[in-house]
């Protein structure tokens, strides 16, 4: 808790223990001495969000906790230029309501612009980012308060770009960004968990309290790592400062204006999924399927659930699912099974993997077994990994999905449009809980690919069952779903151990791994050639 939240938590505490009539003369003074301001936080969490010294602040938790009306608050007493945003472009009227009734009448909106000018040169935007690309008309316009309001509709690629013009010219004007939510009740949600990991998943290895700082910033492989302190920091021969974090969960009764009302009964007659949601705040029960998911979410947690960190005694590994990126801001990832049991993935940044050349060198890294090698060729990036790994005499399958399906569902009645369905059909079949002995599957405990694997939906057509194409699922996500395609397409060939059960010894290995490196004709010179 800042000195701020914590000395006005001491004064609250003072004044609960005076007498009823002193406790009302305190009450009627304080009333005077604020009645000019535009907000004050209630006492509590929205208190502690208000003075935290957080870059970045999650405030959310149950619903009616007061998070709008913090992202309010703080553009109309703490900042000269906010931007205040909500996903659906219908719901931002909700927004300048609630501005309205805060400052009392419209005067000073442009609707046309969706600004608010105020005395003081107080600059307040109010908008919506509908569409992934809504986000580019943000850029290069800062703002020293950046609020998002029900953050979990955001897709991570819309927030991580606004918050970069996170800044101010004036001088001393303290610049955050104010993420505002419930729990997310879609797998889209996901990545709010993941960035708040330390405050909201249960297997942090350094979980943090609330309102507790922690430091963030990019490492030299281009992913955020946590630090110590703002810094500044030497990564990759930079020197970086780092920007801090914290979670603060609002709740029902700390919001006075509502704790009284009959809206927590209204809550405690939503569905169960919302109840947890939206009632008791739980960010560890927050998934609710999408008509038609092609992979219903509780049986992706359940493999999860399954999962051991060592694969069964004596399996052998089976299969590597490899979703190719060369360059760009995609991953390579591989996906290692052992028959059900599916090792944690590999996951390498798309400028660490530019050529098949490395590419093929990871893959042969951490093959074991034999096993067999399923490479995307979906925009043509598998190739040179491909032709790479053939040159060098290890059997590739090439993965196209929008060619042909070969295979039938289990009980023999649809077709598949493409192969792309038929692999991620039969996944979900392998993922069944239902099904005779139970399902086989174990994946590891990955959030990101979790939220893959439940993203895509399914129709039945007059070609069969058609899943979601990638393309389509990547632009409603705004990232691509690698780690998703790299186990269903891992999952797709080679259902047992494809050679013997004898691992390659490490020295050979490396050499294969050197042999793919330099190319197939380095393999044939002879020591001290030139």
């Amino acid at each position: 808790m800042s000195d701020g939240a914590a000395l006005l938590a001491e004064v609250v505490a003072r004044i609960e223990g005076l007498p009823e009539p002193k406790r009302e003369s305190v009450a009627a003074e304080v009333l005077g001495a604020t009645h000019e301001l535009a907000w004050v936080p209630n006492p509590g969490p929205q208190t502690q969000a208000y003075f935290s010294p957080a870059d970045e602040i999650f405030y959310g938790g149950e619903a009616g906790g007061g998070k709008t009306d913090l992202l309010v608050g703080l553009a109309l007493t703490q900042h000269r230029k906010s931007l205040v945003l909500r996903r659906i472009n219908r719901e931002v009227e909700g927004l300048v309501s609630r501005f309205e009734d805060v400052i009392g009448s419209r005067a000073g909106w442009n609707s046309q612009k969706g600004k608010w000018r105020l005395p003081a040169g107080r600059l307040i935007d109010v908008g919506g980012c509908q569409h992934e690309s809504d986000k580019q008309g943000y850029k290069g316009n800062p703002h020293d308060l950046i609020g998002f309001d029900e953050v979990s509709d955001f897709t991570e690629s819309q927030y991580e770009f606004i918050i970069g013009w996170n800044r101010s010219v004036d001088k001393g004007q303290r610049c955050r960004v104010v993420a505002a939510g419930n729990p997310p009740t879609k797998p889209e949600g996901l990545w709010v968990i993941r960035r708040w990991a330390a405050w909201l998943d249960p297997r942090h290895p350094r979980p943090a309290r609330q309102g507790e700082l922690r430091w963030y910033t990019t490492g030299a492989d281009g992913r955020e790592i946590e630090v110590d302190g703002p810094g500044p920091h030497a990564i990759g021969g930079e020197t970086v400062r780092a920007r801090s974090r914290t979670f603060i969960r609002s709740t029902l009764a700390d919001n006075p204006d509502l704790a009284d009302t009959d809206y927590d009964r209204t809550l405690a007659a939503l569905p169960q999924e919302y109840r947890d949601a939206y009632r008791d705040g739980r960010f560890d029960r927050v998934l609710r399927d999408a008509p038609f998911q092609c992979i219903p979410s509780s049986w992706a947690l359940a493999a999860q659930a399954r999962w051991t960190r060592q694969p069964p005694a004596g399996v052998p590994m089976s299969g590597i699912g490899v979703d190719v990126a060369q360059g760009g801001a995609d991953r390579t990832v591989l996906a290692p099974r052992h028959d059900g049991w599916f090792a944690e993935l590999t996951v390498a940044e798309g400028k660490s993997t530019p050529t098949g050349s490395e590419v093929a060198a990871l893959v042969v890294a951490n093959r074991r077994d034999g096993a067999s090698i399923i490479i995307d060729m979906g925009g043509g990036y598998g190739g040179q990994a491909l032709q790479r790994l053939q040159d060098n005499g290890i059997a590739c399958h090439a993965f196209k999905g929008a060619e042909r399906a070969t295979s039938r569902t289990s009980d023999r009645k649809l077709s598949f449009a493409n192969m792309r369905s038929q692999a991620w059909w039969k996944l979900r079949e392998a993922l069944d809980p239902d099904q005779p002995g139970g399902s086989p599957i174990a994946l590891p405990p990955d959030r990101e690919l979790l939220a893959d694997l439940t993203a895509p939906s399914y129709e039945i057509g007059p070609h069969g069952i058609r899943v979601e194409p990638k393309e389509s699922v990547v632009a409603r996500l705004g990232r691509s779903t690698d780690r998703g395609d790299a186990v269903a397409m891992s999952w797709s060939q080679g259902g047992r151990h494809a050679a013997s059960g004898m691992a390659m010894p490490v020295g050979m290995r490396m050499g294969r791994v050197f042999k793919v490196v330099l190319g197939h004709g380095a393999a044939k010179r002879r020591p001290g050639g030139g």
